[in-house]
């Protein structure tokens, strides 16, 4: 019998997902190879030189120091690998109108909350201003130069200062300045606020932020925006 033609294509297994995860970081990221090859060779050379110096005449002990050597190498060329390619995905929507609102929508941390909606956007020039919530308050997140963003970033503090009077409003600035946050630092700069909240205080907190409405239309911003599945330009 003939396998219908809309079935689910399969789809492909781990190490197929990884090689494609490395090809297209390796087209942003000239230095990944090196730093792949690193991460392997300098725990399995530690689990090596321990295996001789400390399991001398204990073959298994050998065995079990170069395995664990070997493994741990392992398991830091995926944490490398992960990170990189996260920071190359994000690098191809830098400067994107959406983009800050993908990062909010997949990459932050459990402590953390955030829309990849925007509460205030401008428009005209697309220049946005994110909110996001945790352990640290409520921060906003302005996408655009500062010189447009900053009216704007204003309203908005003021905005949630009027319903959270007793809740520390921090921001972030995601632009084209020298001083703004690149979009694979986002989540790591919001841990780095200093925790107020609960957890239960956090989600007070952001059903009370529900109050504010959402914003008018959000005119000329990509709500689909997945850095994790676009696929790499060809080089020219």
């Amino acid at each position: 019998m003939a396998r219908s033609s809309d079935a689910p294509a399969k789809e492909p297994n781990r190490l197929v997902q990884m090689w494609r995860v490395f090809q297209m970081t390796r087209r942003y990221d000239r230095a990944i190879v090196w730093l792949l090859l690193a991460s392997f060779l300098v725990p399995t050379g530690l689990g090596v030189a321990l295996a001789l110096v400390l399991s001398r005449d204990n073959v298994i002990g050998q065995i079990l120091y170069i395995v664990a050597g070997v493994l741990a190498g392992l398991l830091i060329v995926l944490i490398v690998l992960g990170r990189r390619a996260e920071r190359a995905a994000y690098s191809q929507i830098q400067g994107q109108p959406g983009a800050v609102g993908a990062v909010l929508r997949s990459g932050l941390r459990r402590s953390w909350t955030g829309s990849e909606m925007p509460v205030n956007v401008s428009p005209r020039t697309q220049d946005a201003i994110y909110r996001a919530v945790g352990r640290g308050g409520v921060v906003l997140i302005a996408e655009g130069p500062r010189s447009r963003t900053q009216p704007m970033l204003d309203k908005e503090r003021a905005n949630v200062r009027r319903v959270l009077p007793n809740v520390p409003v921090n921001v972030l600035y995601v632009g084209p300045d020298d001083d703004s946050t690149p979009l694979h630092r986002i989540a790591p700069s919001l841990s780095r606020f200093k925790r107020s909240l609960t957890k239960a205080e956090v989600l007070a907190v952001s059903n009370r932020l529900a109050s504010l409405g959402k914003a008018p239309g959000g005119v000329g911003i990509p709500k689909g925006i997945d850095p994790m599945r676009m696929r790499a330009q060809r080089p020219r």
